[in-house]
């Protein structure tokens, strides 16, 4: 098989919650522990940061990468999902896995697979920490798949764990609550390991604090001692301004004031781990972290005249911030190409969208994608005026003939929207 056929089979004949949805998730460390002894625990042969959070977990893991790269460490990045190529998933120093490896992992554990009918994430994990380990990297940063507790990555013993926010996703699998969520998220914490907090709520402190004292980790909360004083947007280019309360002051090129809570979660995460913090290294790791790691839809600007910016954020958590962001930005007009699963909150994120801004309804490439015309239909009940479009394609096409030169285009909603969107070559 070759590269494209190798990735078709493993979308086709393992189970994958991406694509499938609830069907296509398992639960359980059962397969996991099963292929990490088939391939002699290649993960405990170097150093792993762990990442768990609703969101800001792949913010989080992919600049705290670019910081180990600029102090000069071999790192490896496992992030998902991936926006156009299945490598994009495992990088090191920001080089996506090649080709002929996944091709060859494949082939060469194919029959093991198929008996162990392990899921697609499970395969791609055992993947991942054993081409760290073949590439003899120092450290990896591991972000967590989905929930922490059973959660392929959580057979790792990590030098430090993160624990960006909770907030309410997933509640099929992790819990229809925030103290349900934050527990199966905390089961990441191990003896001995210090956990970071980024966020905590009034119902997820005491979950947080009771897990920390069973398991005997050491727990610390990021926002009980900021790093940061303070956040401003550049005004010359996209990203923030931050200062810290060593009065140093630096750039990141990461757009959006909820990058703040970010940064200092990642500023703790620094200092406990020892690294340099200096303003020159802050700079150049805060400041390229797309060209670092390869870093794509974070509030991300893809073209100017008229201005184009997507992002990945797909939940209630995310949209607060986002809702934010886009009543804040002036231009002449606003369009916005939109899509959602259905398995999100999709009305409480409507509600949050921007009435004055003309609407292009669309879904990304899943079977989980809400259809076009209904997402319209939910947006003309609360006052969103659009139409809707069949392909991500059509629709942004249909922003860009409608946008003048100084209006504003967001497309987001979903992962696989904005993925649709970087296939397009528009």
């Amino acid at each position: 098989m070759d590269y494209q056929e190798t990735t078709e089979y493993l979308f086709a004949k393992t189970a994958n919650y991406e694509l499938q949805g609830k069907s296509g998730y398992k639960p359980g460390l059962g397969n996991m522990l099963a292929l990490d002894e088939h391939l002699g625990h290649p993960h405990r042969h170097y150093r792993t940061i762990h990442v768990a959070g609703t969101n800001g977990k792949g913010s989080v893991s992919h600049t705290l990468a670019a910081m180990l790269q600029t102090c000069g460490y071999k790192v490896g990045l496992y992030t998902s999902p991936h926006l156009v190529d299945f490598s994009e998933r495992i990088r090191i120093n920001g080089k996506p896995i090649e080709h002929e490896y996944v091709v060859s992992f494949v082939a060469q554990h194919k029959d093991f697979i198929e008996h162990l009918q392990p899921s697609f994430f499970e395969v791609a994990t055992a993947m991942a920490f054993k081409y760290f380990y073949d590439q003899e990297i120092d450290i990896a940063v591991i972000e967590v798949g989905l929930g922490g507790r059973l959660d392929s990555t959580n057979i790792i013993t990590p030098e430090l764990s993160i624990i960006t926010n909770i907030s309410l996703d997933h509640t099929q699998m992790l819990g229809s609550t925030l103290g349900e969520i934050a527990r199966e998220k905390a089961g990441i914490m191990k003896r001995g390991v210090t956990t970071i907090i980024g966020e905590a709520r009034e119902e997820t402190r005491p979950v947080f604090d009771e897990v920390a004292l069973q398991t005997g980790a050491h727990l610390i909360y990021a926002e009980d001692a900021p790093r940061i004083t303070s956040a401003e947007p550049l005004k010359d280019r996209p990203g923030m301004r931050y200062t810290t309360r060593q009065g140093i002051t630096f750039d990141g090129e990461l757009g959006g004031s909820f990058q703040a809570k970010n940064a200092n979660t990642i500023l703790c995460a620094i200092e406990a781990l020892g690294l340099d913090s200096s303003q020159a290294s802050l700079d150049s790791a805060f400041g390229h972290i797309a060209s670092l790691t390869g870093l794509q839809g974070r509030w991300q600007t893809l073209r100017t005249r008229p201005t184009v910016v997507c992002d990945i954020g797909h939940n209630m958590g995310a949209w607060q911030y986002l809702s934010r962001l886009l009543h804040q930005v002036e231009c002449h007009r606003m369009h916005i190409v939109f899509g959602m699963l259905e398995d999100k909150d999709v009305a409480s994120v409507m509600a949050l969208l921007p009435k004055h801004a003309i609407y292009y309804f669309t879904k990304g490439t899943s079977h989980r994608a809400m259809p076009e015309a209904l997402l319209c239909e939910t947006g003309r009940q609360i006052g969103l005026q659009g139409e809707c479009y069949p392909t991500v394609r059509e629709a942004y096409s249909a922003a860009l003939q409608q946008a003048e030169n100084d209006d504003f285009i967001f497309v987001g909603g979903s992962n696989y929207v904005v993925a649709d969107l970087m296939k397009t070559n528009i």
